[in-house]
């Protein structure tokens, strides 16, 4: 038996210095490169299978090959969205005040889209009301309907959903459904079939392939956002996928709390924009009709900015965002979020901020669907805390929102949590929003469920239990692979 295991155990750990090579070659993050050596040496086989699937940036590079591939076609997008949203005076941009300015300087600069005025928004922060809201705009739909979710579940709702689209496909409104191989690996033939047959076109977004090699399963690549746009004119976006489970129908997760945003006018076609391009990757249409951009009205006083993220970015966007909202707060900042993994510079921007003597305030659900994740969260109370940084845990039920408030002037909504996945993996999808009315909205909706929650004190943090001790240093250890 000897004689069969040691030729097995050299070749795992000629192999595994081999892919260690490979990640000191790499040369990412010194926290990250840490955390896969020491999954690579320890975990014989499956440590260097999992970096081989989810780390190897031969898929990031495939993403960038794509994104040059179709960048004339973004090139026309934004001519187009530019020339059509900004209106004359451009009040998007010259009615920011200095410090907001710079922000969507920065904004704009990488992910190139400028912010818009005169465009309404809705906050919807219940389920039923989202979703009541999306099916009046569905039905309401005159040329086109656009939907991209990462999940889709295949019960009740779901299938209302989908009925309602057929119905407006055999209206003869053109419809397109865009969705992500993994979130809705649960969607088989027997769901898809009625919206093919009624000529709705289905997407899948990085399908799974086993076979050939050449097209390596796209397990750590997914496309996080979950949005609509209906006609060019109405658009949604926020953290809410479709299914019973959103709703709070399902006993374990219930209730649930998330967060969605229904606005129109020229954020709307910024909002196209990021669908057009995610449906190019996807199907290869190009969607270029001028129908799909419509000259927008004006339709309310909001200044927006939509912000698509994702790895095909060579910069972590949404990290560079979160980082100048915390610095640049002078008196608030408030965030909510299911999965807080942050990395070095945010959490350093957070108590920086603290010893500034701006408040800030953090509210994360105590049940969770990743115990790994929460347990990686829970690891960087202490110094979180010691630093002034008010942590709350809300036990009331799973709350999915993903929301920042800086000052009670700005704020940011979207589909991305505040963790290494939505920075550097998924593709996500955030608006910042310029509106004082709005942040205020959202800020008292922050202090309600801190106000709700089991507040952490320094006293508990370093009180812990041994084993609770490991745990969390565990998962910290971890955190940057989540």
């Amino acid at each position: 038996m000897m004689r069969f295991w040691l030729p097995v155990l050299g070749a795992n750990y000629v192999l595994a210095l081999l892919f260690v090579t490979r990640v000191l070659r790499r040369r990412k993050d010194p926290v990250t490169m840490v955390a896969w050596i020491f999954a690579i040496l320890t975990i014989p086989v499956l440590g260097m299978l999992a970096y081989w699937v989810l780390a190897s940036n031969r898929l990031r590079r495939k993403a960038g090959r794509r994104r040059r591939r179709v960048a004339h076609l973004m090139a026309e997008a934004k001519r187009w969205t530019k020339h059509h949203a900004l209106p004359a005076d451009k009040a998007g941009e010259t009615h920011l005040p200095d410090d907001l300015a710079g922000i969507e300087r920065l904004g704009r600069r990488l992910a190139e889209m400028p912010a818009t005025g005169h465009n309404d928004v809705q906050i919807l922060q219940e389920a039923n009301a989202t979703y009541t809201a999306l099916e009046d705009a569905l039905r309401a739909a005159r040329d086109h309907i656009h939907m991209e979710y990462y999940i889709w579940q295949p019960d009740e709702t779901g299938r209302s959903f989908r009925d309602l689209v057929i119905e407006r496909a055999r209206d003869g409104i053109r419809c397109r459904l865009l969705l992500d191989a993994v979130g809705c690996r649960r969607l088989g033939r027997k769901f898809l079939r009625p919206l093919v047959d009624a000529g709705v076109q289905v997407a899948f977004f990085m399908p799974l392939h086993l076979f050939p090699l050449r097209k390596r399963w796209s397990l750590h690549l997914r496309n996080h956002r979950k949005l609509a746009v209906i006609d060019g004119r109405v658009a949604f976006l926020g953290s809410q996928n479709i299914g019973d489970e959103y709703r709070g129908r399902l006993k374990r997760l219930s209730p649930w709390y998330d967060t969605h945003l229904r606005l129109s006018g020229p954020a709307a076609l910024f909002i196209q924009q990021t669908f057009a391009e995610d449906w190019y990757l996807a199907a290869r249409e190009r969607l270029d009709d001028e129908a799909y951009f419509p000259k927008p009205e004006r339709s309310g006083r909001s200044i927006l900015q939509i912000l698509p993220t994702g790895p095909d970015q060579s910069v972590s966007t949404l990290a560079q965002i979160l980082f100048a909202a915390v610095s640049s707060a002078t008196s608030s900042i408030r965030i909510a979020t299911p999965y807080f993994v942050p990395d070095a510079a945010v959490r350093m921007a957070l108590r920086h901020a603290c010893y500034r003597g701006v408040q800030v305030r953090l509210v994360l659900p105590t049940r969770s669907d990743s115990a790994l994740a929460l347990w990686a969260a829970r690891s960087f109370y202490a110094e979180l805390v010691d630093a002034g940084v008010e942590i709350h845990e809300y036990d009331a039920g799973v709350l999915h929102s993903k929301l920042v408030t800086v000052d009670d002037r700005w704020c940011l909504l979207g589909s991305a949590n505040m963790d290494v996945r939505s920075f550097q993996l998924n593709f996500e999808i955030t608006a910042l929003i310029y509106d004082q009315s709005v942040a205020s909205e959202l800020a008292r909706s922050i202090d309600k469920f801190c106000g709700e929650a089991r507040r952490i004190t320094p006293r508990a943090v370093h009180r812990q239990p041994l084993g609770r001790q490991i745990g969390e240093g565990a998962a910290r250890l971890l955190a940057p692979l989540l």
